[in-house]
């Protein structure tokens, strides 16, 4: 069965497709006769009662530098479409949320993926404080006396932005650290929101695994290692992607949170856990599943669209 999939993505003549999972989503779609629209945010409108947003017809092919072919622009009612992939990536602001209000006036009539409401309802690095039996000590803070304190009991930290992405303003402070105080005035005068304070993982070193679950289940993963003299695994930030298969720990991670994820609808999640510690739940725009292939696992692209096409088909 044919399916019309819109694309809410960035824009796709600047992507990366070596190691884009909304690309090999789109590729995986594609090879199955599903019809693609691609749209970007700003496209995005509520006309009345209408959710509609100016699509064009999309073609892609594994070439880089010539990877996609994109048609004349219509503006498009997305209740009429069966499956919108909401694939933009963070920042989780304001613009982000309010994409989320908008898609939930179409689902599940038209199932939006991931859950629109419950990528607005779960923060990567909020909705993971759910779980503090899987997790480093963590605090969510911008009270520098309670940050102190914290930095004092535990040692060294890491300490980043709740809403970044990516590895960005992501920096190690050692308990006594003199450049604490100067980093505690620029995270005041950058954000408004909390920031995240974590017990810093030695063993990073060796790598931060990406765990991808689909509707729920443990699916594949990839082992991420900092380059070095940095602690950010992130593949954007340099690091390396290494096979990997999961311990029983991460396992029994993935069983803890995994009934959850799939009660939220969120079908495409990554996590991040560093030596059997579960650090961030992805829901927004989740990567690695090109890597996961690339290095012999299963392809994850055909085990997301299998979950997609289930769902839809129990509806018809």
């Amino acid at each position: 069965m044919g399916l019309t999939v819109a694309v809410q993505m960035d824009p796709i003549e600047k992507i990366n497709i070596a190691g884009d999972s909304t690309f090999a989503l789109l590729l995986e779609a594609q090879g199955r006769g599903h019809t693609l629209r691609y749209y970007t945010p700003e496209r995005l409108s509520l006309r009345g009662d209408k959710v509609v947003a100016a699509t064009q017809p999309l073609e892609v092919r594994d070439i880089a530098g010539d990877h996609f072919t994109l048609g004349q622009s219509e503006i498009t009612n997305l209740a009429n479409v069966d499956v919108v992939l909401l694939r933009q990536d963070p920042p989780f602001d304001l613009a982000y949320i309010t994409t989320t209000h908008l898609l939930e006036r179409i689902h599940p009539k038209t199932l939006v993926v991931n859950d629109p409401a419950h990528v607005r309802n779960a923060p990567e690095k909020l909705m993971v404080m759910n779980y503090p039996q899987l997790m480093p000590a963590t605090l969510i803070s911008r009270d520098k006396a309670l940050i102190e304190a914290f930095r004092a009991e535990h040692g060294d930290v890491v300490m980043k932005p709740l809403y970044g992405n990516g590895g960005a303003a992501v920096f190690k402070i050692g308990r006594t650290d003199p450049n604490f105080g100067s980093l505690f005035d620029l995270f005041t005068a950058t954000f408004r929101e909390p920031w995240v304070i974590q017990r810093f993982l030695p063993q990073v070193v060796h790598g931060d695994k990406r765990i991808i679950l689909v509707d729920g289940e443990a699916a594949g993963a990839v082992n991420r290692v900092p380059a070095e003299n940095d602690i950010r695994s992130n593949m954007v930030r340099g690091g390396a992607a290494r096979a990997t298969d999961l311990t029983p720990r991460e396992k029994e991670i993935c069983q803890t949170i995994g009934p959850e994820l799939k009660k939220r609808g969120l079908i495409f999640v990554g996590i991040d856990v560093i030596d059997g510690n579960l650090t961030e739940i992805n829901v927004t725009s989740p990567t690695g599943v090109r890597a996961i292939k690339k290095l012999g696992g299963p392809d994850l692209a055909a085990a997301i669209w299998d979950s997609i096409e289930g769902k839809i088909n129990k509806r018809a």
